[in-house]
């Protein structure tokens, strides 16, 4: 199998739409998803939200925990511990769109955290960023800290209602690329999925993702 390209999908903060955003994305580059650590399991995962949605293939969770918690203390409430170590960049064929859990500084155990996890992988990441009041400062914050880490950044996808002036603002100070802007949807069905991804820049996406 060869793997052409690989998309991180991170947010900067939990609750923001970026598993439906995943599930756009996975269905818009016809990848395979993955969601190495699932923190919370209520109706649906997110691997079965995306599965639904993309009706691409779904590779299964590296840790599947069941309180709806940050990872490490998800870990913790059924005795263990996430190795980072057993979360490698899978093997598939053609393109693979990783989703992080929660916000990117959130633990993954005592000493890692998701961002640390996300640098030694080394691929291009998306931070969606919802659109509503405090986005600019939480957005900001994400981006220094991916930077930080030598992270390569494609842009920021915001989700929500327009917001022209605060989404500029983040592009502006951020120095970073607008991929567009995901509004929210009354249903969220493929085909409504397919309709609302026509506002994300899937042409600079696929540029990053080759060049």
């Amino acid at each position: 199998m060869t793997q052409t390209v690989i998309v991180i999908v991170t947010g900067t903060d939990t609750e923001i739409g970026k598993t439906v955003f995943s599930a756009g994305l996975t269905r818009a580059l016809k990848a395979t998803y993955w969601k190495p650590v699932q923190s919370g399991i209520e109706t649906e995962t997110d691997s079965q939200i995306v599965a639904r949605l993309s009706g691409q293939p779904v590779m299964p969770e590296g840790y599947l925990l069941n309180l709806p918690a940050s990872p490490h203390l998800s870990a913790e409430a059924e005795g263990a511990e996430i190795d980072p170590a057993t979360l490698p960049l899978p093997t598939v064929d053609g393109p693979l769109v990783v989703e992080g859990a929660g916000g990117l500084l959130v633990p993954l155990n005592r000493q890692v955290l998701y961002a640390d996890l996300i640098a030694d992988w080394r691929a291009p990441v998306i931070l969606c960023a919802r659109t509503k009041l405090g986005t600019i400062n939480h957005t900001l914050l994400s981006l220094a800290a991916l930077r930080e880490r030598n992270c390569p950044v494609l842009g920021v996808a915001f989700i929500g209602g327009p917001e022209p002036l605060v989404e500029q603002t983040i592009i502006d100070f951020g120095a970073c690329t607008h991929l567009g802007r995901l509004p929210v949807m009354d249903a969220v069905t493929p085909d409504a999925l397919d309709q609302a991804f026509g506002n994300i820049d899937m042409d600079t996406i696929r540029q990053g993702l080759t060049a």
